[in-house]
């Protein structure tokens, strides 16, 4: 083989392994820290949303590995990543790990446990969704959650489009002031806004509960909340003073927000990876690229900036497990 040759492959490979910041190619997976990039990412929404709102509050959900530096159950403690964060959320953690109304497998739950724990020891307060309907598994849901000081809500659509009718109340409902996520005792997780015929009707709807916090989108079939719409669901229908939080994914881009260009679907930005096969519309982004989280904050335009015009007191951050994508490609 000439020397020439050797240059023209030389050339090819290195065009190929091009990636969305001009890295190194996805699938060598040796040449970042995945993991490292989510936390930096997490750690400057933090910082964009305390620049704006003093004691803004970051909740990221799932991908709990993060919070130790190596990802192992005994590894020394991200501390950076933890000063950043206020909350940490959890799916399945008792329920519907592997299918929904089911326990989740003992060795499964214990090692999501292990580092929920970890961030307990830090003063994180950890928020877990469990995906259950039974009145029984509901209950005891609830009961091991609160075993663990566990902040928690039963939902029985996955799809998180429902307030629940059982219990009739939320658990531990209470008349007290929510100043934050320490002091909470319940919350309600409602994102998908299919069953409300309208905004007013959601409104309305979330009006008339008595739960501490409230998750919910940040728009309405697109139509953004206003500040004053998210200022009257601030008080629980007892009078009590709660938290409202905006849900906001980081690790994938969504094909019906705001942000989204049609012309993606044929000529994607080179940080657009792989539709979700499981939430269709759903696409996997590089996340450290930053022409997305020019998306996401640090601009009047960007995601968190509308949220925060819209008078959340805090966000919540999901497919924060997208590393393990990239680190198994």
């Amino acid at each position: 083989m000439t020397k020439t040759t050797i240059r023209i492959y030389l050339i090819f490979f290195l065009l190929f392994a091009i990636d969305c910041d001009g890295g190194s190619n996805t699938n060598l997976s040796t040449t970042r820290d995945y993991r490292q990039d989510m936390r930096d990412f997490v750690q400057a929404i933090s910082a964009y949303g305390e620049e704006n709102i003093p004691n803004f509050i970051i909740i990221p959900q799932n991908g709990q590995e993060i919070v130790t530096q190596n990802g192992e159950e005994d590894g020394e403690p991200a501390t950076e990543y933890l000063n950043a964060i206020n909350g940490v959320g959890r799916e399945d953690l008792f329920y519907g790990y592997d299918n929904d109304n089911k326990p989740t497998p003992e060795g499964e739950k214990n090692y999501m446990i292990t580092f929920l724990d970890i961030c307990e020891q830090y003063g994180i307060e950890v928020l877990t969704t469990d995906y259950c309907s039974s009145y029984d598994k509901v209950d005891d849901s609830y009961t091991q959650n609160e075993a663990k000081n566990y902040i928690s809500f039963a939902s029985p659509q996955r799809e998180l489009n429902i307030i629940p009718d059982y219990p009739s109340e939320p658990y531990n409902v209470n008349s007290f002031d929510i100043q934050s996520l320490a002091n909470s005792k319940n919350f309600l997780y409602l994102i998908n806004p299919e069953n409300f015929a309208t905004k007013q009707d959601l409104i309305t709807a979330v009006s008339q509960t008595d739960y501490d916090i409230i998750i919910m989108d940040c728009f309405f079939n697109n139509e953004e909340f206003t500040a004053s719409e998210i200022n009257s669901l601030k008080t629980k229908k007892n009078s009590g003073i709660r938290i409202v939080i905006s849900y906001m994914s980081i690790g994938e881009a969504e094909d019906y927000r705001y942000y989204w260009q049609d012309s993606w679907i044929n000529n994607p930005p080179n940080w657009l990876e792989d539709e979700n096969p499981d939430w269709e519309g759903n696409y996997k982004v590089c996340y450290w690229d930053k022409d997305w989280q020019s998306i996401i904050y640090g601009n009047d335009n960007s995601y968190l900036k509308k949220i925060i015009n819209a008078g959340f007191d805090g966000v919540y951050l999901d497919i924060i497990d997208a590393f393990e994508y990239f680190e198994n490609q």
